[in-house]
């Protein structure tokens, strides 16, 4: 028994000296410490996030998505330090550990090559800066509003406000479309009228109604002509200037507006007809 009770363990202690008063109170005493350094690590660490965030929605020069990513970064670092912190107070030596883990590193890197490359993916979005939150976006064939930008993901909102989580690397290898990239847009519409109406009070029907709502731009100046003759139609394309916020909304108001304007004006827009004729036999 006494052999046993004698024998070493971890840092020159027997067995004995882990069963006494004094190693439990030290103990008891390193684990708290412990507890307090996490504790105070997160804290900093989400208090040093939320300072670069607001520091880059504080002045409009500063590009928010930049700052958002820089502050995650922030937290990371300053709560990988107190991990660190926490194996010092346990007598455990970083600098072999730190050895360890570049030791490791490679290792890892090939088992998360998929994780690593989000990350990487990540970078690229926020430095190039291809979007920015609040714009817009189409991306890898899903569209909607840029709401965080993460190491590893993009978080967007669809038009009915769904969450959806894309990988980076699945941003960053795909088109993006952003559709707030630029502060104006051209809308466009394509109007049938009857082959035996009056093409010139359908024109100045469709532009006097486009034209009259405060969201459509003169300048650029807009195009409407005819553009096709179709079976039954014949076709008007529209193509009208608008504010890029005004989009969605102006095109689909004016689609009624046109129709109602156009019937006002007694200008018949057609429907296909099928004439069958019965063969007697």
């Amino acid at each position: 028994m006494d052999q046993l009770l004698n024998t070493v363990l971890w840092d020159g202690k027997t067995i004995a000296d882990l069963l006494t008063l004094e190693f439990f109170v030290s103990a008891i005493g390193s684990v708290l410490a412990a507890l307090a350094i996490l504790f105070v690590g997160f804290l900093v660490g989400g208090w040093a996030r939320r300072r670069l965030v607001n520091l880059g929605g504080k002045y409009a020069h500063l590009d928010v998505t930049l700052f958002n990513f820089l502050g995650n970064v922030a937290r990371y670092i300053v709560i990988g330090f107190a991990f660190l912190f926490v194996l010092n107070t346990f007598g455990i030596q970083t600098t072999s550990v730190v050895a360890v883990i570049g030791a490791a590193g490679l290792a890892i890197g090939l088992a998360l090559q998929g994780t690593l490359s989000n990350v990487a993916a990540g970078v690229m979005i926020v430095f190039f800066r291809p979007f920015k939150i609040g714009d817009f976006v189409e991306v890898n064939g899903q569209m909607g509003t840029v709401k965080e930008i993460a190491l590893n993901f993009t978080e967007l909102a669809s038009i009915g406000n769904v969450q959806i989580i894309i990988p980076n690397s699945e941003v960053w290898g795909n088109t993006i479309i952003n559709y707030s990239s630029y502060d104006t847009r051209r809308a466009e519409w394509t109007f049938g009228v009857g082959y035996g109406a009056n093409l010139k009070l359908a024109e100045e029907t469709i532009r006097s109604t486009i034209m009259a709502d405060e969201r459509a731009k003169a300048d650029p100046e807009p195009f409407i002509q005819v553009n096709n003759l179709g079976d039954s139609s014949v076709d008007f394309l529209v193509r009208v200037w608008c504010d890029s916020a005004d989009y969605f909304a102006f095109q689909a108001d004016m689609k009624r507006q046109v129709k109602e304007a156009l019937d006002a004006a007694g200008v018949d827009i057609p429907f296909p007809t099928r004439t069958v004729v019965q063969v007697q036999g």
